[in-house]
């Protein structure tokens, strides 16, 4: 599953521009997602040296984004051309409707300690729309 994270507020408390504390749990449950085969993409209104130093601490605590800011590594961000819209199957964010209930809870709804057959049946329901009813507190497309 293609996952997107929002960084400020979600992975660490808002302090932008600076970078604020960990939230806690985020660093292990996205390396637990992972190695459970997802991809992460950092989705973030960062840019610049700000957005550098996001991914440069997010590399620094164990997680390397499969793409920053676009659906996929090679794809070339032309503000003019192209959405800044990423294709993934979840969002997590703190600006979800509900806000944001912390990442005990994510690891919670996507089970992520539980048997390896039944994530990888509730990866394959994603495609049909299922799994967006089990995720109550993270947007899916």
């Amino acid at each position: 599953m293609i996952i997107a994270v929002d960084f400020d507020g979600t992975i660490v408390e808002h302090k932008f521009p600076a970078i604020g504390k960990d939230m806690p749990f985020a660093f292990e449950t996205m390396r637990e997602m992972q190695r459970q085969g997802h991809l992460l993409i950092l989705w973030t209104y960062r840019a610049g040296k700000e957005l550098d130093a996001a991914v440069d601490y997010c590399k620094k605590k164990g997680i390397e984004f499969y793409a920053v800011n676009k659906s996929y590594p090679e794809e070339v961000f032309e503000v003019n051309k192209v959405s800044r819209k990423v294709n993934a199957d979840l969002f997590i964010d703190d600006r979800n409707v509900g806000g944001f209930y912390g990442w005990g809870e994510i690891w919670q709804e996507l089970d992520l300690g539980g048997d390896q057959a039944e994530i990888n049946k509730k990866i394959e329901q994603a495609q049909g729309g299922a799994f967006c009813r089990f995720i109550k507190n993270i947007f899916c497309r």
